[in-house]
């Protein structure tokens, strides 16, 4: 019996656009093979390793052509909208108390701040009062796949994994999800919706 939800936040809850950080850096004359090196520089910045300063800087050495002071628009170019309807499924189900309900996001600390100056205060404040726990990358230092971070979720909180639900849209999150006992959906993107949730429990 599912009685714990987790939840991944970005295009499960705010819609992304993932492509756009590269199509930008090659407008701007980046060189590609040096995309390893970015993807490298940005799992750091996931689990807080490096400041935000630093990780602009660090982009900055590898793509100079860009401004620094177009870095954090280029990176912050994915976020897109939070649709108010998913965040009223959210709520409606919180208040049903039927199920215990946590957020585990890879994401840094300059997409949060601005999904919060976006969202606005009281609409970010909305959503995190939803959850009984609200983990980010950045903040626990942990980042998925790996299998550290599921098992800090469940023993921080005493769950079990066989009672566990966990929504991602990324399957390599979920199948590691899947080795550890949870019960997963990996939701596609543009085909499927958080809000339908009931039918998969």
């Amino acid at each position: 019996m599912i009685k714990n939800l987790i939840f991944d936040f970005g295009d499960v809850f705010i819609n992304l656009d993932k492509d756009i950080v590269f199509k930008e850096i090659r407008r701007h004359g980046g060189e590609t093979q040096l995309l390893p090196q970015l993807i490298a520089v940005n799992k750091k910045y996931e689990v807080g390793a490096i400041s935000s300063d630093r990780f602009i800087s660090e982009i900055f050495d590898l793509f100079p052509a860009i401004e620094k002071s177009e870095i954090v628009g280029i990176w912050n170019a994915m976020l897109l909208d939070f649709p108010e309807y998913r965040l009223l499924f959210l709520e409606a189900l919180a208040q049903e108390k039927r199920y215990r309900m946590f957020l585990l996001s890879n994401t840094n600390a300059l997409h949060i701040e601005a999904v919060r100056q976006h969202m606005g205060e009281d609409r970010y404040r909305r959503f995190q009062n939803c959850f009984e726990g609200f983990y980010l990358s950045h903040e626990i230092h942990l980042r998925k796949p790996d299998r550290e971070i599921y098992q800090f979720v469940l023993d921080k909180n005493e769950l079990r994994p066989e009672e566990t639900f966990f929504v991602d849209d990324t399957e390599e999150n979920t199948e590691a999800a899947k080795n550890m006992g949870i019960t997963c959906w990996n939701i596609k993107v543009g085909k499927e919706d958080v809000i339908d949730l009931r039918s998969r429990l």
